[in-house]
């Protein structure tokens, strides 16, 4: 189960930038008036983009529930670019969190499957019945110019297409 925890900010959002790509009027007294469509057709846009490439564009922290390590010594994060693990902790049946000690684990980076490892044998034990759950931040940078250009064209070309 993967938990977005910090939504986007309506600020971080280009729809001015949106708003150009569409080739909108502008000088109006209602020019602004359609912002909140143009901003919801991005949001929509950016979740698609990042559910299919397995990217956070925009940096934000997101929480992990999982039953059960891949491999002892090493677990693959959901998405990528990870600039941080913020937390690693087990949770048993009754609800009980234990805080794993950073020093147990470490980020492996990489642009395509980033990975938390064991710094010793192996990654705490997961609690029969129970979770692990890890707090990271994910994301090419927190502004819009921080996404590479590729990928905030398709943004843009996307969220074009559902304004239509």
């Amino acid at each position: 189960m993967l938990t977005e925890l910090d939504p986007l900010a309506d600020a971080a959002l280009p729809v001015a930038e949106f708003r150009d790509h569409l080739k909108l009027g502008t000088g109006f007294a209602d020019a602004d008036a359609q912002d909140g469509a143009l901003g919801a057709y991005l949001r929509a846009a950016l979740a698609a983009i990042e559910g299919r490439i397995g990217k956070a564009l925009i940096a934000r922290r997101f929480r992990w529930r999982i039953a059960a390590w891949r491999a002892p010594d090493a677990q693959p994060l959901p998405l990528a670019p990870v600039s941080e693990i913020l937390a690693l902790e087990t949770v048993d049946r009754d609800g009980t969190v234990v805080a794993v000690p950073p020093g147990r684990f470490v980020l492996v980076p990489d642009f395509q499957r980033p990975k938390i490892a064991a710094t010793g044998a192996a990654l705490p034990a997961i609690p029969t019945e129970g979770t692990a759950q890890i707090e990271f931040r994910a994301g090419f940078g927190a502004a819009w110019t921080d996404v590479p250009v590729d990928l905030r064209q398709a943004v843009l070309m996307l969220a074009a297409r559902y304004y239509e």
